[in-house]
């Protein structure tokens, strides 16, 4: 990589962007670690054929992430074996998870430990799918029982706290009103909605 920026260099072309792209985490950071002391020019970050979901999920945010993290890195590209449109919204979430990209709203829930009272996965599943195209950055808390949640619901903008007979909703660390546990996804995704509105 270098050897081809200098010969570009000495033909007066300096519209370069470099990418040093491998197929595994460590050569990739390595070498764009090494590159970034030596040059000046924009670095294009990736992991090349990191294969499919999981693992190549894993693979992109470990090595674009920590590059990111150290101030390496000028423009991104999640490659894997799945959907296009997928491989954006995750660059966009690793972006998101350094706070690099404040756009649309963070879900966050707990693992579905045996406290958990409600069928947390399905309940998560849901509503991030139905506040993808939402722009506002919001915080949205979806907590599986009344030991943890309330905590973790409080310290965001909009969150529910399950207990057995359904849950308690918070809103800007306030707790606003108990909820039935049929109702949790509506009631949240409408008070979602609101707040995306009274942004605008």
């Amino acid at each position: 990589a270098l050897n081809t920026v200098k010969l570009l260099e000495k033909v007066d072309f300096s519209d370069i962007v470099v990418s040093l792209k491998a197929n595994d985490v460590l050569t990739t950071i390595l070498s764009y670690q090494l590159i970034s002391d030596k040059i000046s020019y924009p670095l294009h970050l990736g992991i090349t054929a990191s294969g499919p979901p999981p693992e190549g999920i894993i693979k992109s945010s470990i090595a674009i992430g920590t590059l990111l993290f150290q101030g390496i890195g000028d423009t991104i590209r999640v490659s894997l074996t799945y959907d296009p449109v997928e491989e954006v919204k995750i660059g966009y979430q690793i972006l998101k998870s350094l706070g690099l990209f404040k756009g649309g709203p963070d879900l966050i829930s707990c693992p579905s430990c045996g406290r958990c009272r409600i069928d947390l996965e399905s309940v998560a599943k849901e509503i991030l799918s139905e506040i993808e195209g939402i722009k506002t950055p919001l915080k949205i808390a979806v907590m599986g029982c009344e030991v943890n949640g309330p905590g973790e619901a409080r310290e965001a903008d909009i969150g529910i706290a399950c207990n057995k007979r359904g849950g308690t909703l918070f809103k800007k660390g306030k707790p606003l009103r108990k909820v039935k546990e049929k109702d949790i996804v509506r009631v949240l995704l409408e008070e979602v909605e609101k707040m995306s509105q009274e942004a605008d």
